[in-house]
């Protein structure tokens, strides 16, 4: 297939026949915003970003602001007034000319947009970041949540070695985490950021490997298909109660199975920033079924 005549790269079209699946269309995988997701994205008092540092490992997190905080001064440049804190596994990301991802979250109405490009400017209070391809995704597997702000003293930032049990706790109860991938070849390639949802325990952990299945949604593999084109992961859990971000960096493998796709994370780096995050939650039904098969 031409690369010209669609939006996804190598990789990603590898995942899909892997997982023999129909190529999904690519119509709705544009290089600018539409005027629905420039609204959107200006709404919202969070956002979650992904980034790639410049020893080559992705890294998730998640910016916060009061709605505005986000904004486009024209439909393929997304400005954003925030920037991360010290001890933000993103910080040393955080260049022009680095790729970077936008996923844009709407928990109580399960809606979510993506903005991937790269840096075009940043200083002490924005990143501006050139948009080179935007697109929806389906809301399955996102629990509903409502936010408020809240004011939090940030603690401290540990960096571990290995997870400890907190870690472990956290990660094997998560309904919602993020996964940030990145393909460095390609028209299509570059980084990306996606939202992974499921029942609580769905997340296996034994030792440092942890394993996450993969279910059904809108069959575009850009997580899969960047780990095809580079097996590097970086994670954000979220502990919703009291704050605490927990960041991980690792190898990633992919399989396929009869009993439906995963993927692995063999971990490499720990980094659990207390408090930082300003947003109190209460959250809605928790997810209790799934099906197999493909998680956006």
């Amino acid at each position: 297939m031409d690369e010209a005549a669609t939006a996804f790269h190598e990789g990603e079209r590898r995942a899909q026949a892997l997982a023999d699946v129909a190529a999904p269309s690519s119509a709705f995988i544009r290089p600018y915003m539409t005027e629905q997701h420039r609204t959107f994205f200006a709404s919202l008092p969070y956002v979650v970003l992904g980034a790639l540092s410049p020893d080559g490992w992705p890294a998730a997190t998640i910016a916060t602001g009061l709605p505005g905080f986000l904004s486009s001064p024209d439909d393929t440049v997304l400005r954003l007034a925030w920037y991360p804190m010290v001890g933000d596994p993103a910080v040393e990301a955080i260049a022009p000319g680095r790729p970077f991802a936008v996923l844009g979250i709407e928990f109580p109405t399960r809606r979510r947009n993506r903005a991937n490009g790269v840096i075009l400017s940043s200083d002490a209070d924005s990143i501006q970041v050139c948009v080179r391809q935007s697109f929806g995704n389906c809301p399955k597997y996102i629990r509903i949540r409502e936010s408020r702000p809240v004011h939090r003293i940030p603690g401290n930032v540990e960096r571990l070695v290995t997870l400890d049990e907190e870690a472990r706790d956290l990660i094997t109860s998560a309904t919602t985490f993020f996964v940030a991938s990145y393909a460095p070849s390609g028209a299509h390639g570059g980084m990306d950021v996606s939202h992974r949802g499921g029942p609580a325990g769905s997340v296996h952990v034994e030792g440092d490997v942890l394993t996450v299945p993969d279910y059904s949604g809108n069959r575009y593999f850009n997580t899969f298909g960047n780990f095809l084109e580079n097996p590097r992961a970086g994670l954000l859990f979220i502990n919703f109660k009291n704050g605490d971000l927990l960041h991980l960096t690792g190898e990633a493998t992919v399989s396929w199975s009869n009993g439906g796709r995963s993927f692995d994370v063999r971990i490499r780096e720990v980094i659990r920033r207390r408090a930082a995050l300003p947003l109190d939650w209460t959250e809605g039904p928790e997810i209790t079924a799934v099906s197999p098969g493909l998680n956006a």
